[in-house]
Parts: C-alpha cells; structure tokens; sequence
C-alpha cells in the first residue's frame, strides 16, 4: 500500500471533483463546500493524534473524530445534523480513498466509530421550554433595555444588544450557530449589519444545509435590533450584529488588520496605548470578530440567573428560547450560486501526482473563547 500524505490525496480528490460535472450548474460546488471540512479533519489528526498518513488511519482515530464532533453539538457550536454532514463527507472522501487504492477499508464507515456521533434526537432540556419561561426572558431583557436613566452609553449598548440577540432568537427561526460565529469553521463567522433587509425584514444566513437563505425578521425581533443598532453604531456594514466583548480577541483582531494595511509592529503598539483596542477598532474601521455561539450561551445563562428563571439547573440556550415550530419551509434559498453539499459520480481510480509529498505538514489554528 503507497504511503500517501491524508493532505494530498484531499487535494487531488478536490480537485476530481472540481471538475467532476464541468457543464453541470453544480460543477466545483461539492470541492467547495467540502474543502473546509476536509482540510479542518486533517489539521485536527495532525495535531491531536500525529496523523499525517492515510495508511496509519485507524477506526479509533474516526471515532475520537465522532466524538469530537459530539463535544462540539453539546456545546452548541454545531447542530447534530450539521455534525453529521461533516462526518460523512470524511467518510465520503475515504470511500473514495478505499476505491482508488490508496486505504484497504474505510475506517469512517464502521458501527464503533459512527456510534460516538452525536443524536439527531431533540435535547429534552433548555431546549423544551415553555412559552412562559421564554416571555418571562424576554420581559425582563426588554425591561432592563428600556431604563436608560442613570445608565452609561456603555451599559445602555449593552443591554439593548442583550434584548436584540433574544428577540432575534425568540421570534425569528435563525439558528444560533447563523447568528454567532463558530469556532473552528470559517464559513460560519457571525451575521453582520449587511446581513440585515430592514426594508424586506430578511436576515441572510448560512443555513444548515450549507445554503445561503433569507430567512423572516418579525416585527418583535426587527424593533429592539432597530434600536440597537441606533446605539451601535457600526462604522460599517461588515460589523457584526453582536460583537465580541473579548478584549484580547478584538485587540488580536486590530493587531491583524493593522498589519495587513502595512503598519509596522512599533507603529501598532503605539496607537494601542493611546485608546482601547475597541476604540481603535471603531476609529479605524476594524470589525472585531463576532461573539461566538459559546459566548452566547454563557450571555443568555447569565440573563437567565438574573431573571431568576431556573429548571433544574439549568438555563435557557439560544436553541431553546426560539419558539416552536412545526415547518420553517418558508424559508428561501438566497443565492442559487451555494448549493448543498450532495452525492457525485463513483469514481473508480486515484492518481496522486508523481510530485506530491509522501508527507504534508499541518498548520495551528488559534482559538479564540468569548
């Protein structure tokens, strides 16, 4: 068996696929959208587990893989469903591995290893809340946003961002992991102001199925997000809704811009003691990162403590202040340009190019916590 670097044979099943259906309205759309998937999968076997070879790829390796994926839904990063997707486009990509020779079996494809993935089965906890503990979160969100006596300018943002990101979630279908950025995926960096239609009362997201959608903004969750925004501000349409309040992540994220607009090191330290890295961000036009879907959680927590709204233990997660619902069917796809990953042609054979590395290195990724 050819000792083949996992990065390499990514790339060329990449690129077969790229140009799998070349006339097809869907051609390079799977490459795309399973690109990040792969290429995360691969930094993370790397950096957890040594692996960079795909003959050395065990089944225990794809069930910690699993469980990984199950941490990160418990979490509230993903969904179970979106866990899933990722799970089975590795599982698709040795498949393919599998056929072309370059791995005996499929370790992805194996009860041990899939039985750690998280349930499609709806949590019963936070996220079966009555309408009256949602309403009695709302109140009081709404009650503190709207005493603006003897309340900073600061304190005043604050809490209207607090009654806006509930009322988004409590009236409208947008899922937390739309509205917040996740960790880890770079497609999922948080709604911005751009995002938002006040005039059609739309918020553009990516959805689950990894489809660009337009998706209804109620009155009840238009109105606080007008008023935030009034006091917001944003210098510019790619400011997100809800901006971290992690200092070191905004000062990370000046630091980053500032270099890219060619400012040397000494330069940035030295505007960085004059303000605060928020400061500077907003006097520059540098949109911080989004709050994340774990920061969120620990917003909403913190409300949910304040409003004295308790069920054993536990709070109110931005999955469980949404309402129920039956369909969310009448949301609308918002570009026909991002479809959804899907199944293509068998392939039958994998050439890796003669001048590939047996090995590839992995890169690190830093994390950022709200």
């Amino acid at each position: 068996m050819t000792a083949v670097a996992i990065t390499d044979a990514v790339d060329t099943y990449l690129q077969r696929k790229a140009v799998g259906d070349p006339d097809g309205s869907g051609a390079g759309t799977y490459a795309s959208n399973a690109e990040s998937i792969l290429r995360r999968w691969a930094e993370w076997l790397e950096a957890e587990h040594g692996i960079r070879l795909i003959a050395t790829l065990e089944v225990e390796h794809m069930r910690a893989y699993a469980a990984e994926l199950r941490r990160r839904t418990d979490r509230g990063e993903y969904t179970a469903s979106s866990a899933g997707t990722y799970y089975a486009v590795v599982r698709a990509f040795l498949s393919w591995c599998v056929r072309g020779g370059i791995c005996e079996t499929n370790p992805a494809a194996t009860d041990r290893a899939e039985s750690a993935l998280p349930s499609a089965n709806p949590r019963p906890t936070s996220d079966s809340w009555t309408a009256t503990q949602r309403r009695a979160l709302e109140r009081y969100v709404r009650e503190r946003a709207l005493e603006t006596a003897s309340v900073s300018t600061r304190e005043r943002r604050s809490r209207l961002r607090e009654y806006a990101m509930v009322a988004v979630l409590a009236h409208s279908t947008v899922r937390g992991s739309e509205l917040f950025r996740v960790p880890d995926d770079d497609r999922r960096t948080g709604a911005t102001w751009d995002d938002v239609d006040f005039y059609t009362g739309t918020i553009r997201v990516l959805g689950k199925s990894q489809r660009l959608e337009d998706v209804p903004l109620p009155a009840r969750a238009r109105t606080p997000l007008r008023r935030y925004r009034v006091v917001l501000d944003p210098p510019s349409t790619d400011w997100p809704l809800f901006p971290t309040a992690h200092a070191p992540s905004i000062a990370a994220r000046v630091r980053s811009v500032l270099r890219d607009r060619g400012y040397d090191e000494d330069t940035i330290e030295s505007l960085l003691e004059e303000t605060t890295a928020t400061e500077l961000a907003r006097e520059r036009s540098i949109a911080p990162p989004a709050i994340t879907t774990e920061g969120a959680r620990s917003v909403l927590r913190r409300l949910c403590e304040g409003a004295g709204i308790d069920v054993d233990g536990d709070y109110l997660t931005p999955r469980g202040v949404r309402r129920d619902r039956s369909s969310e069917s009448y949301r609308r796809e918002a570009t026909a340009s991002k479809p959804t990953l899907r199944a293509s042609v068998l392939e039958q054979s994998i050439v890796v190019p003669d001048d590939s590395s047996p090995a590839a290195g992995g890169r690190d990724e830093s994390m950022e916590n709200d």
